[in-house]
């Protein structure tokens, strides 16, 4: 029984993984939990690889991994099948792209958040703290009552990377700013949560804050749901989430997913493709803030010249944002 349940498995996975183009390499993707439409972290993904699929007319076989037992299942069959690269998304795949990628040597294979030091391994990292330090300087900026909140999705150093530099941000701008923080788990359920994301956001606005920054997946989307309900500001991430409530969400994290992947799978098509690591903050255009027609109006110049002021300083150095992935700790 437990063989034939691995078969079907196996089965659902090669299905799931599209058609193929015969002959030829074709690239892929693994989505990781919280699915390619998380209007986050996945679809930015999934925007980068389906603006590489119209401008080049180049299908590409997915999965949407939803446990983590399928990870390196679903990797490893793209990798059979052919696919060329092969992309893992979230720094959970790291195990099964360096499992797989011993086994197929000859093919390329890229990860998103984490690093994997193999000769065929191409491992795209950001700085997210850069970029959160800029929306922590906009919430300091647009709250009325000093006192501003962050969700962070699952509980791990990444997105204490995120909170670390958006609480810089915040009292580089207002040192006697208040700030509230709350992690939504500690599994990867945390990413998918919208429910517990509102009530996180609530609780902080029922202490008085008025903006809360969302570094969670899906579960942001109840987080900004709640802002909106309170009559309170929300800050997107990953994706520009400014659409989802004008004149709630005050700006968006970028963190620019689409762009890596984009290059990604066009890089191998043009051969320029290169293993190795890549850093992108924000003098490589990997991470920045959003202003569109959606939050235009939210923005004051006073407070565009104040964080335009600050990613310049960034850049040339004149502000160091501390990175707690360096040390696992946080320093104003």
């Amino acid at each position: 029984m437990k063989n034939l349940l691995q078969a079907i498995a196996a089965g659902a996975i090669l299905l799931a993984a599209g058609s193929a183009m015969a002959g030829g390499d074709t690239p892929a993707v693994v989505f990781d939990m919280g699915g390619k439409f998380d209007k986050s972290f996945n679809q930015g993904v999934y925007n980068g690889v389906e603006k590489f699929r119209k401008e080049t007319g180049t299908k590409y076989r997915e999965f949407e991994v939803k446990n983590p037992t399928q990870r390196e299942q679903a990797v490893r069959k793209m990798a059979q099948r052919g696919s060329n690269p092969v992309l893992g998304v979230g720094f959970a795949q790291a195990p099964a792209i360096e499992k797989v990628a011993k086994e197929f040597p000859n093919t390329r294979f890229a990860i998103i958040d984490m690093v994997v030091g193999l000769p065929n391994v191409q491992s795209i990292v950001f700085k997210e703290h850069e970029g959160s330090f800029l929306v922590g300087v906009l919430a300091a900026a647009a709250s009325k009552s000093g006192k501003v909140g962050f969700v962070g999705g699952m509980d791990i150093p990444l997105i204490r990377r995120f909170q670390c530099g958006f609480e810089q941000g915040v009292k580089h701008a207002n040192a006697k700013m208040q700030i509230y923080a709350n992690m939504t788990g500690t599994t990867p359920s945390a990413w998918n949560d919208p429910t517990k994301g509102a009530e996180l956001a609530k609780s902080q606005f029922d202490r008085g804050a008025d903006v809360v920054f969302a570094a969670a997946g899906g579960t942001g989307i109840g987080v900004y749901q709640a802002a909106k309900d309170n009559g309170k500001y929300a800050i997107g991430v990953d994706s520009n989430q400014n659409y989802l409530h004008p004149g709630t969400m005050l700006t968006s994290m970028l963190k620019r997913v689409d762009v890596a992947a984009y290059n990604t799978f066009k890089s191998a098509s043009d051969g320029s493709w290169k293993p190795g690591l890549q850093v992108l903050g924000l003098k490589e255009g990997g991470v920045d803030w959003a202003l569109d027609e959606h939050n235009k109006a939210l923005i004051t110049p006073a407070m565009k010249g104040q964080v335009e002021q600050a990613k310049a300083d960034i850049i040339a150095g004149k502000i160091k944002v501390h990175d707690y992935m360096a040390d696992n700790t946080c320093t104003y």
